[in-house]
């Protein structure tokens, strides 16, 4: 098949969202079908397949974006067009600008549309400060119905937290729920920690700087822990907060934490060094980078958030916290520190239940959702 794949967002592999692209684009290409991708990422320019937009120019808030480590895409109609002629399917990954011009133009042509979910209200009305205004969340999810949803055959959610919460707002839709995966190299490494941490508790943080993500609430947890002199953090990733996330731990008094974007082997091992995961994230849609440690056989504790789907990979009581509770991450932060036996016996429960993500797996299900897409109606 040819199959066109939309991305409002594509380029570094520095967000979940890109990441998730490029991971089906790459699955679809090895399924032996033609992939076809629209993107405004200008390194894809002239390469193969790729119809490559301008990037959309939000005037002042240029910078702002920027400092995202994204750039959002333009519509350009002719570029689009091109990018859908003699097209089976449109597989749409954002419901913004990009994406609904996309899709407006495949519903004339008559092209089976997928879209998937992969931006909660909360990661849009967070960074206009009205992230726990109810109202603006619920016309949030209406307006990407507006834009996009209600054109598609299915919507793919990543989880059942967010098919519910979605659903909740605009009613029932056409879906299929399937996790973004977790890729193969993520396992258990026999690996030793660097000299420099041989005598330091490491507590892990996969995930970019960015409001929602929490940062603040584990910073503020090892401040409060007995081990707070012993614990070294990692925060893997990159985003606009990370001078306010260097301040935050000055402040505190805690040991400076190590903040780097690693590349897929290297953070392999980072996690592999790691005592303990830690998820503080207040909205979070699946969190792979979370399945992505639980897979190396890391023991998360993980913030039991009502805005989060991260909570049900909690194999019990002990891999929860209060959300934006500090004190109770730190009681239980300190509890698996002191207990290495159940800790152990923890990391061999979660190697197992991981096994449920296989990539594969999720991959050969994408593909036959997009299969499936409009096999129930006219061209």
């Amino acid at each position: 098949m040819i199959i066109t794949v939309v991305c409002d967002v594509l380029g570094e592999e520095n967000n979940g969202t890109t990441i998730a692209a490029m991971n089906l684009i790459r699955a679809l290409s090895k399924r032996g079908h033609t992939v076809r991708v629209v993107c405004s990422d200008a390194a894809k320019k002239n390469q193969p397949g790729y119809y490559v937009v301008p990037c959309l120019n939000l005037g002042p808030l240029n910078g702002y974006v920027a400092k995202n480590g994204v750039a959002l895409a333009k519509p350009d109609k002719k570029i689009i067009s091109e990018a859908l002629d003699g097209a089976d399917r449109v597989h749409i990954m954002m419901p913004f600008a990009l994406g609904t011009a996309a899709a407006k133009i495949a519903r004339k042509r008559k092209i089976p549309i997928t879209a998937g979910f992969h931006t909660q209200a909360e990661n849009f009305t967070s960074h206009i400060f009205m992230k726990n205004i109810t109202p603006a969340n619920r016309i949030t999810y209406r307006v990407f119905y507006h834009n996009l949803y209600r054109y598609c055959d299915f919507i793919h959610y990543p989880s059942k937290f967010i098919c519910d919460t979605y659903e909740s707002v605009v009613g029932e839709t056409p879906h299929k729920i399937i996790s973004n995966g977790v890729n193969a190299v993520f396992k258990p490494k026999a690996i030793e920690k660097p000299n420099n941490l041989k005598d330091k508790y490491v507590v892990l943080f996969t995930g970019r700087y960015s409001p929602e993500k929490s940062h603040n609430i584990l910073i503020d947890a090892v401040a409060k822990s007995k081990y707070r002199d012993k614990i070294q953090l990692i925060f893997a990733g990159e985003g606009p907060r990370k001078d306010n996330i260097i301040r935050r731990c000055k402040l505190r008094g805690i040991n400076a934490p190590v903040m780097k974007f690693f590349d897929r082997e290297t953070l392999v091992d980072v996690i592999n060094t790691a005592d303990l995961y830690v998820h503080p994230a207040e909205i979070e849609i699946e969190a792979i980078a979370c399945l992505e440690a639980i897979s190396c056989g890391r023991v998360p504790l993980i913030a039991n958030s009502p805005r989060s789907a991260t909570r049900y990979f909690a194999l019990s009581e002990r891999n929860l916290f209060k959300c934006n509770d500090p004190r109770d991450l730190s009681q239980k932060m300190d509890w698996w520190l002191e207990h290495p036996d159940e800790r152990k016996e923890c990391e061999k429960q979660y190697i197992g239940y991981a096994a449920q993500f296989d990539f594969e797996t999720c991959m050969n299900r994408m593909e036959q959702m997009i299969i499936e897409a409009g096999q129930n109606r006219e061209r």
